[in-house]
């Protein structure tokens, strides 16, 4: 690139409005890229990538620890550098952090439910041993 050449600056409203399958960008480290001709590529599926449409997906991106292979595709799909200051506006929820709803109410119940046989059981003995 040339020292009279500047590169783009793509705007928060530029990239939600380019985060549809038909048309998507994917924010990283700052960087902007269109990943729309990649989508169906996408080794982990395009689920995983449309989820990220939007929004910053640097931490996402990272936590999958994707190979030098795939950071060095990025470079022909570059559209430009991200607005400065809006970043931190759209981060990606964390993996680690995203969990359903059933997760949680499945992970209460497998606790509770064993919990409350034992006070069951532990009642019963009181109460029946008592009588005798």
């Amino acid at each position: 690139m040339s020292a009279e050449e500047t590169t783009k600056i793509v705007t928060l409203a530029e990239l939600q409005e380019n985060s549809k399958r038909e048309k998507l960008y994917i924010l990283l480290h700052g960087k902007v890229y269109n990943v729309t001709n990649f989508i169906d590529e996408h080794p982990g599926g395009d689920e995983v990538v449309l989820a990220e449409a939007g929004k910053d997906a640097t931490e996402a991106f990272e936590d999958v620890g994707h190979s030098d292979e795939a950071r060095g595709l990025l470079k022909d799909m570059f559209v430009g550098d991200f607005e400065t200051g809006a970043a931190e506006t759209i981060k990606s929820t964390p993996t680690s952090e995203k969990k359903p709803v059933a997760a949680e109410t499945a992970s209460s119940m497998s606790y509770f439910l064993p919990l409350t046989v034992l006070v069951g059981y532990f009642a019963w003995r009181f109460y029946t041993s008592g009588s005798a």
